[in-house]
């Protein structure tokens, strides 16, 4: 048959920017234009989040109700703000601890690694790798002194929560314990929070 196929007219595309030869900087993924809401800077690389599953959304809600619900003023408790590691880390946990006196204002987009007191990443399938390895690393170089890893129960569908402790010497996690039904610990503040309570849970 005749014809050839064209190609899609280029101005229907979405270009992206050509990464610089060193990767991009914090700096960019604040000014870049039009990247996608939760966007991360790993290592230079911009990640792009992937749509969330209920469980997700849920656990968060759980777990920052319960937060905000133990914590004192000197705390605040944010959920999916950046974090400033370093100029080619931003992540974006799920949820931060933070000193109260880091929080400026409405229109603020992120925080310096030392004001974060606890971390808390909900593993998602596309981001298992992430959670699970290269950013508790980093979280831990930064200095960070709790992180949480949250991971669905394949049995019940509820979370379990997997507590860690910076060591200062080796500047790496120590795994504290493992939450089910509620999760009870002194750092970064005296916590009881139920995690019994998330909806739709068996």
């Amino acid at each position: 048959m005749g014809g050839t196929m064209t190609a899609e007219p280029v101005e229907h595309r979405h270009t992206w920017p050509v990464p610089p030869p060193d990767g991009y900087t914090v700096d960019d993924l604040f000014t870049l234009p039009d990247l996608p809401p939760h966007t991360e800077l790993i290592d230079g690389s911009l990640v792009f989040v992937s749509p969330q599953r209920r469980f997700h959304s849920l656990v968060i809600d759980v777990l920052v109700s319960g937060l905000r619900g133990s914590l004192g003023p000197e705390f605040s408790v944010e959920r999916g703000m950046t974090v400033v590691l370093d100029s080619r880390n931003g992540p974006e946990p799920d949820i931060s601890v933070v000193r109260a006196d880091a929080v400026t204002g409405l229109d603020q987009t992120s925080f310096q690694a030392k004001d974060v007191l606890l971390a808390v990443e909900v593993v998602s399938p596309d981001s298992e790798s992430r959670d699970r390895t290269t950013k508790p690393q980093k979280y831990a170089a930064a200095g960070i002194p709790d992180f949480w890893r949250v991971e669905q129960n394949g049995t019940t569908g509820g979370p379990v929560v997997h507590v860690y402790e910076l060591d200062p010497l080796t500047r790496s996690y120590v795994h504290m314990g493992m939450h089910r039904d509620r999760i009870k610990v002194d750092k970064p503040s005296s916590l009881d929070i139920d995690l019994t309570t998330m909806e739709g849970r068996p």
